[in-house]
């Protein structure tokens, strides 16, 4: 009966661990979506500027000819 029970323990131990580890890499993984979504925002955001300013200079040069 004791090898029973030790062996149900340890069953259940193992099966915890293995769900407690899933949330953890599903959190982890949500973390690193968001932070290369911050980043590629911002980096659209600031070529966006960049190409306005290129874009407004171009048709500068254009309306001067």
């Amino acid at each position: 009966m004791l090898t029973f029970i030790s062996y149900v323990q340890t069953f259940l131990t193992r099966n915890l661990r293995r769900e407690d580890d899933r949330g953890a890499t599903a959190v982890e993984y949500g973390l690193m979506v968001g932070l290369i979504a911050v980043v590629i925002i911002a980096t659209v955001m600031a070529l966006g500027l960049r190409l306005d300013e290129l874009f407004a200079e171009v048709e500068a040069q254009l309306d001067a000819v």
